[in-house]
């Protein structure tokens, strides 16, 4: 028994002894580094500590660090006093260690560099046509400064778009040139714009020429091994014919469209028969069928085509010159993006115009605005490596989901990428969320119309309540109450979140003439009109007259409904004139009267001139079908809009037809975001446009709003008239007041890019309007004793 006890002792101990020993061993190595890693550390003795551990620096900086280490183990009084390992390198790049966020708490601007001088033979230094688009965008718009100091963001005026050496347009010495800039401090804060990068045979993804330093980088074609994730942006890749504004909207223009077209499947392009990006376009020759998959690919391209052709050129030039390029597009549910020389293509921008689902054959490229656009609503994707899988992949996708794709194109080019103007404002967009203290929109709001460009955090709503942007999923009425209650601020998102806007509205009239007030005067009977009305919470009078304010006795009693009056920079009277009354300095602007001024606390703003003439059932009535489209403005005086082709310019009738595309905000309805919209987004160019003219504030709001909204204006009832016909120094008496607002519109549709506005012959009416029945049956009974 004894021996027995000592043999199992014994075999306990050897059996520990081995454990300990191998696996001891085993721990030396890390599980992280592949098998036949591992056994080649162990035949050198085991690994360095930093080899243990996920690296993190780059593979210049663990050279430095291991020379360190093999300095510190020979001899340590021969080490370097310093050393270079904590320098940044541009491919190391994050916005924590290469971006100056000091330079930005105060605005987000944007300084263009001036251009460079003439040369010795007075030539202008060389600049694409689309670089000239990119820095006209900047400089035309509200991101822009003249002064460095204040600036966020540095963009070159050296163009770097094409970085082909073997491009006409590309532009040399480029390296001393940003030697010379003022302010490069090795690019911190400095944002560099590239299309093209490296040149034949390897189009080299990291080959620009020049060292871009700390500049972040927005690249056209951008891989997943080159793309700095957190800091550069990818952009997409656009021909030289690119439109600096809006341009042509989507080519899909309504829902009635059916979910799949003549061809399934549809490219046509030119295919390179040897090098880089040839592998995939020489074999798309497999799945053309000439039935509902067409695939034509030339290779009739370049000088010497005939000298590389192979034996597959003639017959695919035949098949290729069958088919027009625009009608594929527009017949065709999928359309193959395969790459080219370099990852990305022309195609793509090309599809999602034409509501085309884009089918991507282009392995490891970073989509454009990849970090905030959710391409899986938008584009299907596809393995280089298995191609004859492709057929299958599109024909296994339901009708369903064809349409939801499809509408997710048009909104995309709509919204990101229908101009260079919406490329380069994405671009501004995507960065400064990357700010410590700006708020960040929802994946909602960057995918759903209209976009992140036209949804402003900043909004006194959204920043008090901010987790409406930052909360990673969509407001809805399954959430809790507080979060629909935070999303709500934003009228065009209020249907997706299943909620109301608040109750009641804040009435806004504009006094211009400023006739005496008395108990016949046109504004002393608006505002007793609007007291009796049951939705108002409260009465801003917004004072622009030469005149002095009325005395506080002479305005109408307005019972518990608060009453403020602000004097437009025009004269005042000491001791306060109104109920509530303040002053604003400077000339007046008719602008002014859509400020997001703080006493507007409802969604809902009534807008008025001093000379409307309702009653207290229309303004009820407006409200309540405001309350169904509080996205869009809804009101009473309708105008319209035609193409004059004796002109080739844009017309502006006041005559009665049957349509309109304009509701005059004289007497209209419409949500307060549109203010904030109207003074922090629009262009200081329309802006300018309405101050020089002293006119039409009212059709730049209706172009604002159907631009945002991509719907018309809502008239209701039959009311032709909104005036008072009594008042004979109105301004709109004025025989050029006609001329002047067609000359605007022309303008305003300049600025655009595109026409906004849309036509409609809806007219909303109330229940019995008119119908032969007992006046008693009816709610608004005012409304039918008003003529047309």
């Amino acid at each position: 028994m004894q021996a027995k006890k000592r043999y199992i002792l014994v075999f306990v101990s050897c059996a520990f002894l081995a454990y300990a020993y191998f696996g001891g061993y085993r721990l030396k190595v890390s599980p992280l580094r592949p098998r036949r890693a591992q056994h080649e550390s162990a035949k050198d003795g085991g690994v360095q500590p930093h080899e243990q551990l996920p690296g993190f620096l780059s593979s210049l900086e663990l050279q430095e660090l291991q020379k360190l280490q093999g300095n510190q183990s020979r001899n340590p009084e021969e080490m370097p006093k310093s050393s270079s390992v904590t320098s940044t390198r541009r491919y190391d790049c994050r916005m924590e260690t290469c971006f100056d966020f000091t330079r930005c708490y105060d605005r987000f601007l944007v300084y263009v560099y001036p251009p460079e001088p003439l040369n010795s033979l007075g030539a202008a230094p060389p600049s694409s046509a689309n670089y000239q688009k990119i820095l006209t965008a900047i400089q035309e718009s509200r991101y822009h400064t003249s002064d460095p100091t204040a600036a966020c963001l540095f963009v070159l005026g050296i163009d770097t778009l094409d970085r082909d050496l073997l491009s006409d347009d590309y532009v040399r010495n480029v390296p001393s040139r940003l030697a010379r800039l003022p302010h490069w401090n090795n690019g911190r804060n400095h944002l560099i714009f590239n299309l093209y990068s490296g040149t034949w045979p390897d189009y080299a993804e990291n080959s620009l020429g020049f060292d871009a330093g700390e500049a972040i980088l927005a690249k056209a074609s951008m891989g997943v091994l080159q793309l700095r994730h957190g800091f550069d942006v990818s952009i997409p890749l656009f021909h030289k014919q690119f439109p600096l504004r809006a341009g042509a909207t989507g080519s899909v223009q309504s829902n009635n469209f059916p979910a799949n077209k003549k061809y399934l499947l549809a490219f046509k392009g030119k295919r390179y028969v040897h090098g880089i990006g040839s592998e995939t376009r020489n074999s798309l020759f497999h799945l053309h069928n000439g039935r509902d998959m067409v695939l034509v690919t030339t290779c009739r391209h370049g000088k010497s085509w005939r000298e590389l052709q192979d034996n597959r050129c003639d017959e695919d030039n035949r098949e290729y010159d069958r088919y027009d390029y625009e009608t594929l597009l527009q017949n065709s549910t999928f359309c193959l993006v395969p790459r080219g020389r370099r990852l990305g293509s022309f195609r793509f921008l090309e599809a999602l115009q034409a509501g085309c689902i884009p089918v991507l054959l282009s392995n490891a490229w970073v989509l454009p605005f990849e970090s905030k656009i959710d391409w899986k609503q938008a584009a299907i994707w596809a393995d280089e490596r298995l191609l004859l899988q492709v057929p299958d992949i599109v024909r296994s996708i339901p009708p369903e989901r064809i349409f939801a794709l499809r509408q997710q194109t048009q909104v995309l080019w709509e919204r990101y990428f229908g101009s260079i103007e919406k490329i380069v404002f994405t671009t501004f967009e995507i960065i400064r969320e990357r700010l410590p203290d700006y708020p960040v929109r929802s994946s909602l709001v960057w995918n759903s119309s209209p976009g992140a460009l036209l949804t402003l955090p900043t909004f006194a709503d959204s920043s008090r309540l901010v987790l409406a942007y930052i909360l990673p999923y969509p407001c809805a009425t399954k959430y809790p109450e507080s979060i629909v209650t935070n999303c709500r601020y934003m009228p065009f998102l209020l249907n997706s979140m299943g909620a109301e806007p608040r109750h009641n509205y804040t009435a806004v009239i504009y006094v211009q003439i400023g006739a005496a007030l008395g108990p016949n005067a046109a504004l002393y009977k608006l505002v007793r009109t609007i007291t009796k009305s049951q939705f108002v919470e409260r009465i801003l009078v917004l004072w622009a007259a030469d005149r002095p304010l009325p005395l506080k006795k002479r305005w109408p009693s307005t019972n518990h409904i608060p009453l403020h009056v602000i004097s437009l920079g025009g004269s005042t009277r000491s001791q306060g004139a109104g109920p509530t009354s303040q002053t604003t300095e400077g000339r007046p602007s008719i602008s002014q009267r859509f400020l997001p001024y703080d006493e507007i606390q409802t969604d809902a703003v009534l807008s008025l001139d001093e000379d409307a003439i309702l009653n207290t059932d229309e303004l009820d009535f407006a409200y309540t079908v405001w309350r169904d489209f509080p996205e869009r403005i809804v009101g009473y005086p309708a105008r319209a809009h035609f193409w004059d082709d004796s002109k080739n310019a844009w017309g502006y009738t006041s005559k009665w037809t049957n349509y309109y595309s304009i509701v005059l905000t004289g007497a209209a309805f419409y949500h307060r975001y549109y203010n904030y919209l109207y003074t922090n987004w629009l262009s200081l160019l329309l802006l300018k446009t309405v101050q020089q003219s002293s006119n039409c504030e009212d059709i730049l709001m209706n172009l604002l709003v159907s631009h945002v909204t991509r719907k018309p204006p809502i008239k209701v009832t039959q009311r032709k008239g909104y005036k008072d016909r009594e008042t004979g120094r109105s301004p709109w008496n004025d025989p050029d007041h006609f001329i002047q607002r067609q000359s605007c519109l022309n303008t305003f549709a300049a600025v655009f890019g595109y026409m906004p506005l849309i036509r409609s012959n809806l007219r909303m009416d109330p229940m019995l309007y008119r119908d032969p029945v007992s006046n008693l049956r009816k709610k608004y009974r005012q409304i039918e004793l008003v003529g047309s």
